[in-house]
């Protein structure tokens, strides 16, 4: 397995991982959706990293993995924020419950 294949696997389950344990700590009731729809978002979010790592080559695994958590934590609030919000302005409307 090459370095980057390596690097891309560890960075989703990292994403995975931040997914789930935010999950964990919210007061949300677990189903195995919300767990797996945490995992999948914590997974791409993290994934944005990997444009560091083109960006610089030869980055440092332990400075990927930072960039990739502080990407998944960040992009995973930000795209969740943004869900919520036009799902409620789409429960107001009558198109969503």
């Amino acid at each position: 397995m090459q370095s980057s294949d390596k690097d891309l696997i560890e960075l989703i389950l990292l994403g995975a991982v931040i997914g789930v344990g935010k999950l964990l700590l919210s007061e949300e009731k677990l189903t195995p959706r919300v767990i797996l729809g945490r995992a999948i978002m914590g997974s791409a979010t993290s994934l944005v990293a990997g444009v560091a790592l083109m960006e610089i080559p030869g980055m440092q695994p332990m400075t990927l993995l930072g960039i990739g958590s502080a990407l998944g934590i960040l992009g995973q609030q930000y795209l969740e924020k943004i869900l919520r919000k036009k799902l409620a302005q789409l429960a107001e409307k009558g198109k969503v419950k």
